[in-house]
């Protein structure tokens, strides 16, 4: 799902009183890791993510591995904080991009 200009201005506006739901220390990045992120966006669809002080890798190894090993999107890096965004394949779990679609 590509993204207009639009609809990641309401994403980042829905991601900005989240909390961080997952973080990335110094053990790093993993498959395993990777699974957890999937499986909880899939029942969210956005979400953030914190990088530790103590984690070996950046803002952008992180997005960097999360976009080549998944079909979840960063939406915006803050600081060490990622937004992340995936359309739910479950339709029961579409709230946030039903309505990004209707932008």
């Amino acid at each position: 799902m590509e993204l207009k200009g639009k609809q990641r201005r309401l994403l980042k506006s829905k991601a900005n009183r989240m909390k961080p739901i997952f973080s990335v220390g110094k053990n790093g990045l993993s498959e395993v890791w990777l699974e957890e992120v999937t499986n909880a966006i899939e029942k969210r669809e956005l979400m953030k993510i914190n990088i530790l002080q103590n984690a070996d890798v950046s803002t952008d190894d992180v997005r960097n591995y999360i976009e080549k090993n998944s079909d979840i999107m960063a939406i915006q890096v803050i600081g060490r904080n990622l937004v992340l965004f995936k359309q739910a394949g479950d339709p029961d779990n579409r709230n946030v991009s039903v309505e990004v679609t209707s932008i």
